[in-house]
């Protein structure tokens, strides 16, 4: 009896095993310093990511601003990749809860996802967000409409509310004179007059290298504080923890090419310095300083605008974001406008306590419509005073 060989089965592709999804919970004091490597190489695999979510800036919050024992970061991998991850703060209180890291000094909240699959791994993460108990919250505030947490948000299976938050201001990043075409021709012409005399002014445009950040820094301080003397500053901005990460996070962010310090120098002495973030979607004006004697002789909403333009232009970037506020200086380049929101992830169930969280919100945005309306009547009046 004769037997025949089984006929071979080559030709045919293997099939692909189906990726293994895992979630992991870190609450050390120590987790973004440990995972730095990986969170930045996500950072570059997110196009939403901003500089706020860039490792160094996450750290040094973390330890200029954490609560110790209150950090929690959440993480998804694919097959053993990070391909998402977020950094939160446990609040106190009756109520409870999660928030981002920033605490008002930062301009976009956001988590990462990797591009390639950040559909699924938003999914991932909203299943492992830790809001089991009826009154805890997740409240992130300045959410980008277009940031990558909103995937988060529509995954959630929870109680879930959107508010209206900060007001951002956009410009398209292209040369000056382009830019000038936005605004009306009387207004353009005057600024064209304005940048001449700048251009022929004699003062000297420095790109600060990472060794010379703190420095650079220090003296931006020091004319924030000068030019604002009349009229108050934010008090957070005199502390020295706020120093600290300003120093930490610039020094690491100008290393890696995520941020420029620009100094402006006129008959040897520094005169302004300015500090621009940068990210592959947009470049932002975060802060500057400048000596009251130089506005006088000097358009500096003009000065920082030129070297801020050349720099994102240079780099390729097509938008130059104004960030939060809405002062007279940003308004006369008629820039396009984009308010973030605020996002309030809450549990399954009914839940007072969320309840009394959005009336609370509410509230707020009330008062702060009453007072924006309100105020410039006011303090017109208190001035008039002044002058009798």
């Amino acid at each position: 009896m004769s037997t025949e060989a089984a006929a071979p089965t080559t030709g045919l592709p293997a099939q692909a095993c189906a990726p293994r999804w895992t979630t992991e919970l870190r609450r050390e004091d120590d987790a973004l310093d440990t995972l730095a490597e990986e969170w930045d190489d996500l950072v570059t695999r997110c196009r939403t990511a901003t500089f706020f979510q860039a490792a160094v800036w996450q750290r040094s919050w973390w330890r200029n601003y954490g609560r110790p024992g209150a950090l929690l970061v959440i993480l998804v991998r694919r097959d053993g990749r990070l391909v998402g991850a977020g950094a939160f703060q446990r609040r106190g209180g009756p109520l409870g809860g999660l928030t981002g890291l920033g605490d008002g000094l930062i301009d976009f909240t956001d988590i990462l996802l990797d591009d390639s699959c950040a559909d699924r791994a938003a999914a991932e993460f909203a299943a492992a967000l830790p809001l089991t108990r009826p009154w805890h919250s997740l409240d992130l505030r300045e959410v980008h409409p277009e940031a990558a947490v909103q995937r988060v948000f529509a995954h959630w299976r929870g109680r879930r509310r959107r508010f209206t938050d900060s007001l951002c201001q956009y410009l398209p990043a292209v040369p000056m004179e382009q830019l000038l075409k936005r605004v009306p021709g009387k207004t353009a012409q005057r600024s064209r007059v304005k940048l001449r005399k700048i251009a022929e002014s004699g003062v000297e445009v420095r790109s600060t290298p990472p060794a010379e950040v703190p420095e650079a820094l220090a003296g931006l301080l020091r004319l924030h504080f000068l030019q604002w003397a009349d009229r108050g500053v934010t008090p957070e901005h005199r502390t020295e923890r706020f120093a600290r990460h300003l120093d930490e996070s610039t020094t690491g962010l100008v290393a890696t090419g995520r941020a420029a310090v620009h100094q402006y120098w006129l008959d040897g002495e520094l005169v302004a310095v300015n500090l621009l973030l940068l990210c592959p979607s947009f470049g932002g004006l975060y802060m500057y300083g400048a000596h009251p004697r130089l506005r006088e002789r000097l358009d500096i909403a003009g000065l920082l605008f030129g070297a801020a333009l050349d720099e994102t232009v240079g780099a390729g970037i097509p938008v130059l974001g104004l960030l939060r506020g809405q002062e007279p200086y940003k308004q006369r380049w008629r820039p396009d406008r984009l308010p973030n929101q605020r996002l309030l992830f809450g549990p399954r169930g009914p839940a007072p306590a969320a309840a009394v969280r959005c009336g609370a919100v509410r509230s707020r945005q009330a008062a702060v419509r009453v007072l924006s309306s309100r105020l410039p009547k006011l303090k017109e009046s208190l001035l008039a005073r002044r002058r009798s």
